[in-house]
């Protein structure tokens, strides 16, 4: 046997004859064995390893090759494991999951400026745009690694029951995640390019809309045609409820949505020389007007216009419509040609139909009434399908013009 000694160490010798043992002793690094005969073999440090010494003597590139990798802090974490969030799972009675009893709530969410989003597709939808999460709640983390990380930064994850997501939830199958979001700023969304740059010198402007699936679905033919804004005045259905939500599929966050408008401030939101153009089919006001177009045509809504109206008991319809304080409007054909100039198209809900704020403005921008024809006999169009209709004809319009203005140019 020989003499087995350690840096730094005293030198210890070893009589032991188990061979294993004296394997052992080889294995740490380094060692030097001296036999009887007075030879000395010195170990050499083994790939991968050196001794305290070298590797203080190493160069500053080779001591960073054996630190640990580190993200640096303007890089962006790009999994869940990466990002070091954090969620707590909610247990039975947590005063957490009470805002869930409230936040569909109007009143809540014009206080708290707060919505409820539900759906994976809605929710990525939203954090794409911009919008601003607060609190999730989810079934499955699965849910939640779907989302991008750097979105999910100081926004409270809860982990739920599913029981608790389906007693929550409208949905006849949740898909168990929910999020509470701060209510969106129009100016400072983030819309897709595509929308931006297929965008029309085409508004839309709901008047009296109540029913959610039919303003959701407006919203959605919105921006489908490539409306650029969406005004809503008050009297309408909150953009932001959560049946609305889910008729627009999305398109909360594809086309700018004004919420809540006086009548007085609307001018304020339309591009210089925008006409407004009504869609109507008002039997009284045009009886009052002495035509008898609507006799033979459908419109938008057959209800009375000043149903509901504060001026309802007041006015004389007949009489007052000689004396000219009904507004005097054109009539016109949807299909005739009405986008020369920006346009802006009012819908109204089919209850009370449009309101007289919209008549007066509509006339006091050159604008007219637009006249969609149907079998005599039928009340009216659903307002959902006339604002597609609207929409979409305008886009027709504005496609036409712009081939033509294409063709003469290359002609020049």
């Amino acid at each position: 046997m020989g003499w087995v000694t350690r840096p730094l160490l005293p030198m210890v010798q070893t009589w032991d004859l188990n061979p294993r043992r004296w394997v052992r002793a080889l294995r740490r690094s380094p060692v030097k064995v001296v036999f009887p005969s007075g030879h000395v073999v010195e170990r050499k440090p083994g790939p991968g390893k050196q001794p305290r010494k070298a590797a203080a003597e190493a160069g500053p590139h080779e001591q960073r090759l054996k630190q640990p990798l580190q993200v640096p802090p303007s890089q962006t974490p790009s999994t869940w494991e990466e990002s070091g969030l954090r969620y707590d799972k909610a247990l039975p009675g947590d005063k957490r999951l009470s805002v869930m009893t409230i936040v569909k709530s109007r009143p809540f969410r014009e206080k708290q400026g707060k919505i409820l989003l539900e759906g994976r597709r809605l929710i990525a939808d939203a954090l794409k745009a911009g919008a601003v999460p607060k609190v999730f709640f989810f079934s499955r983390l699965d849910y939640i690694k779907e989302l991008p990380v750097d979105k999910l930064k100081g926004v409270s994850l809860i982990k739920v029951k599913f029981e608790d997501i389906k007693d929550w939830s409208d949905l006849v199958t949740p898909q168990g995640i929910m999020g509470i979001f701060a209510k969106p700023d129009h100016v400072k969304m983030t819309y897709p390019e595509t929308q931006l740059r297929h965008s029309l010198p085409l508004l839309l402007i709901c008047d009296n809309l109540r029913d959610p699936g039919n303003l959701g679905t407006i919203l959605r033919s919105a921006a489908g045609a490539g409306c650029s804004k969406v005004l809503l005045t008050k009297g309408c259905v909150d953009a932001w409820e959560p049946k609305v939500l889910r008729a627009g599929m999305g398109a909360h966050f594809q086309v700018p949505i004004i919420n809540n408008l006086d009548w007085e401030t609307v001018p304020n939101y339309l591009p210089t020389d925008t006409r407004v153009y009504v869609a109507d089919n008002c039997g009284l006001y045009a009886q009052a007007r002495r035509s008898d177009k609507a006799s033979d045509h459908g419109w938008v809504c057959d209800r009375q216009l000043l149903k509901g109206h504060k001026y309802e008991e007041e006015v004389d319809l007949e009489t007052e419509a000689s004396n000219g304080w009904l507004p005097e409007l054109e009539v016109q054909s949807y299909d005739l040609d009405w986008t020369e100039a920006p346009a802006a198209v009012v819908i109204g809900g089919e209850t009370h139909g449009v309101s007289l704020e919209s008549l007066q403005l509509a006339e006091n921008t050159g604008g007219k009434r637009l006249l969609i024809p149907v079998v005599p006999g039928v009340d009216s169009l659903n307002s959902a399908m006339a604002a597609s209709i609207l929409l979409f004809e305008g886009k027709r319009q504005l496609r036409v013009r712009g081939e033509h203005w294409s063709r003469d140019r290359s002609y020049h």
